[in-house]
């Protein structure tokens, strides 16, 4: 293996390592995790690549269901993002939640893995609803970078930049990065790592938006649409004790080599 080389990437996570956001479950999920196994085959065309992620995962359930398998397959190069789950439910608990994070860094990281995880964008400038939240992406990105220096490991700083907070990169939901989120994603992973051919281009504003965003009473007619379409029915899940994971589990959990599909996915 050439020095800088990577030939069994593992990611963990919840529903964006997943790819929600990026395709749907009928023609199949891509995300930043594949986008990025994409890049890393370029440079290392035997990188072979699994996808341990399940949607609706807490930082704790990652940890409990995703660790051991991940350790068993022996990575040299680990992705591990989670805590959004966690960020909103009542009794979030930030010294919690980075706990299970550094647990999974410790332990990946002893093995000899290389790990990249990122930081949380201010998510009250994709939803102003969730602006009470604010004060607890700032806590858990806080601590996700004290435990990420504690074990060498690399963060994908996306929470200091304003394009990540753009509408254009997030679906419809505005919970999941949407496509061109997952692209940029995958290219801040790439660039963490000095990866050959990467670049800050994934912190570069989108050109100027076609028509000025709604305001005034539209604006609030937005928001309220945005809730009773997605809100709603994700605060009913949590009403009745369900998931949006239940049943599901990961899409590869097995290290296969990338082989890119002519509709941009991979076998």
């Amino acid at each position: 293996m050439r020095s800088g080389e990577y030939l069994r990437y593992v990611a963990l996570g919840d529903s964006q390592t997943e790819g929600l956001g990026d395709g749907d479950d009928v023609v199949g999920l891509r995300g930043f995790a594949d986008r990025f196994a994409e890049l890393l085959a370029v440079h290392s065309p035997g990188v072979e690549y699994a996808n341990l992620a399940v949607r609706g995962r807490l930082a704790g359930q990652v940890r409990a269901e995703q660790l051991d398998s991940a350790l068993a397959l022996h990575p040299d190069l680990a992705t591990v993002v989670a805590g959004v789950n966690d960020l909103l439910r009542p009794r979030f608990d930030a010294d919690e939640v980075a706990g299970h994070l550094e647990a999974m860094f410790a332990a990946l990281t002893a093995q000899g893995a290389r790990v990249v995880t990122l930081t949380f964008p201010d998510v009250a400038r994709i939803t102003p609803l969730a602006r009470p939240i604010n004060s607890r992406v700032v806590a858990l990105n806080h601590r996700i970078r004290e435990a990420a220096r504690r074990h060498r490991v690399a963060v994908g700083e996306t929470s200091l930049h304003d394009v990540v907070t753009d509408l254009r990169l997030w679906s419809p939901d505005r919970l999941h990065a949407g496509p061109l989120g997952h692209e940029r994603i995958a290219a801040a992973i790439a660039h963490t790592l000095q990866l050959p051919g990467s670049s800050d281009a994934w912190t570069h504003p989108l050109p100027p938006p076609e028509a000025p965003p709604p305001a005034g009473w539209r604006a609030v007619a937005t928001e309220l649409r945005w809730a009773a379409s997605f809100l709603g029915p994700w605060l009913g899940r949590r009403l009745r004790g369900r998931s949006s994971g239940d049943g599901r589990t990961a899409k590869r959990p097995q290290l296969l080599p990338v082989r890119p599909l002519p509709d941009g996915r991979i076998s």
